[in-house]
Order: C-alpha cells, then structure tokens, then sequence
C-alpha cells in the first residue's frame, strides 16, 4: 500500500494554524474550518475525480479539502479572499505535502468577482463554501465557467436540500431551477457539526452537479433567469400573476403561458426548468 501523498490536517493541526495566524474563523467570511480528515476524504471521493480534472476550490482556509484534493488532481487552483490565510497555505501544503506543492495555484480574491481569466477552464469545482454565500458563489462559477463538467460542494443542509429538490417539494425554489440549469443536481450526503472548528449551529450537505456536456437549452440564462425570479418573487400565487409585471399584465401574462403550454392557474413552484426555458423561448 503506498504512503499519502499529503498528512491532512486534524483538529490539533488546525488550532494550531489558526493560533500562529491570529484567526478568528468569522460570521462574515463564513469561515468553519474542517478538522477531520475521514469527512475530507469522503468529499473527494464524492467528487469522483480524476488526475487529469483541473478543479477549483474555492475557500481553502487553512488547507484541509486542499490537501484532500492534492492527493488525487495534479492542477488545482484555491481561491481565497482572505489575506492572511491565503499567504500561509503555501507553506502548509510544502509542508505536508511537498511532493504535490507545485500543483496549487493561489488566487487572492473575491470568489464572486472571480473571472474566466483568473482560472483557466477548470473542469470541476470541489469546494466546502462560505456558508453565506455558497449559492451566489456557485451560480457565479457555473456561468462563467462552462468547462465546469462536475460539482461537489459542501453547503449548510437546509441550502443543499433547496437546490437538490424537485418540483413540488416545499423547499423547491430559485436556487432548485438555477441550478438544475446547468445539470443534474443531487444530494450527495449529509454532514454533522463537529467536523469543523468551530461547530456551526446548523448541520451541512453536500451537494453534486454534473454538468451537461453541452447546454441543451435553446435559451440563455439572461433570457430564463429574470422569470425565474419573478415567478417566485409571489410564493403561492398563481404564474399568471406573478407573471403580470413581467409581462406587463395578466392577461399578456396569460397568453404566454398558453403558448408554451404551462397551465396560467399553475405556481411557479410545481415547474420544472425545462417548462421556464420553453416559457422563455415564447416570442
């Protein structure tokens, strides 16, 4: 059996680190920093990754997942918004990983101000996100990385279970139909509270995309997404109305719908990406 490539960091490792640092792990960054090396290795598994994968991760922290994912990609590039986290993570994976160092690229910056030039076509993105915007973050690296063919990423439960449920569910909402834009969205997994530093209140998920090789829409997601919005800006109503101001009334409201064949008495909450994109092509 051949050794580890990386000695993943464990809860002693990262007080440590956050101590040397001065790092309070803050409400505002989102920062729960995993400690437990069996929950790394499971989300890589879930990944299903292969070495030739270039993946991103975004929200590295100390360096747990990075470790994780050193041990199975040889091109990976975190993205870090905070600076004294971002400088120190070199040297923990030269030090823990010295064989697979050269393969982490750091990029330090605002994940959701990340662009195609900082990142080069990446095909997967593993990631445990900042909780308070883990779907913002993920819809920004889907649409502007179409190279993406597969996700994992850890979210609070309550958000994987939002974007992995279907239509009908009562936590079926924007994040579902967004996400299930860009592939097929599934739970992956839960994950319980004392496997990061600290304890978060709440329990988390994980969460798989894979991506479709091609976009089989026949629209954009500028054309589909507004009414996505706007169908579900009114919970409860029926689309022709939450549609009116969309359309600019009911009854044109009411027209379109028709036209695509979605029943106007029907709520925004019981249709299925596809019935949007159609609705969306309607001229």
């Amino acid at each position: 059996m051949s050794e580890p490539v990386a000695a993943l960091l464990g809860p002693v490792e990262i007080r440590a680190l956050a101590s040397e640092l001065d790092v309070t792990p803050t409400k505002k960054l989102g920062q729960n920093f995993l400690h437990d090396p069996n929950t790394i290795r499971r989300i890589v598994a879930a990944a299903e990754l292969s070495a030739d994968d270039k993946v991103v991760e975004v929200g590295p922290g100390l360096g747990s997942l990075t470790l994780g994912l050193l041990e199975v990609v040889s091109d990976l590039t975190v993205v870090e918004i905070d600076p004294r986290l971002a400088q120190r993570l070199p040297q923990t994976v030269t030090q823990r990983a010295p064989g697979v160092a050269g393969n982490m690229r750091i990029i330090e910056k605002d994940a959701l101000k990340t662009t195609a030039a900082d990142v080069e076509a990446p095909t997967a993105l593993v990631a445990n996100l900042p909780y308070n915007v883990s779907v913002p973050v993920l819809l920004h690296f889907l649409a502007t990385f179409p190279s993406i063919k597969r996700v994992l990423v850890m979210v609070q439960l309550e958000v994987a279970d939002r974007l992995a449920a279907s239509p009908g569910s009562k936590v079926y909402g924007v994040p579902s139909v967004k996400a299930s834009y860009y592939g097929n969205v599934y739970k992956a997994g839960n994950i319980g509270k004392n496997v990061f530093w600290p304890a978060p209140n709440i329990d988390s998920g994980l969460v798989r995309i894979d991506c479709f090789e091609a976009n089989p829409w026949p629209v954009t997601k500028e054309e589909v997404f507004p009414l996505i919005d706007a169908a579900f800006a009114q919970r409860r109503k029926t689309l022709r109305a939450a549609l009116a101001g969309f359309y600019g009334s009911a009854p044109a409201a009411e027209e379109a719908l028709l036209a695509a064949n979605i029943d106007p008495k029907q709520r925004g909450e019981k249709i299925a990406v596809e019935d949007f994109v159609r609705l969306a092509g309607v001229q």
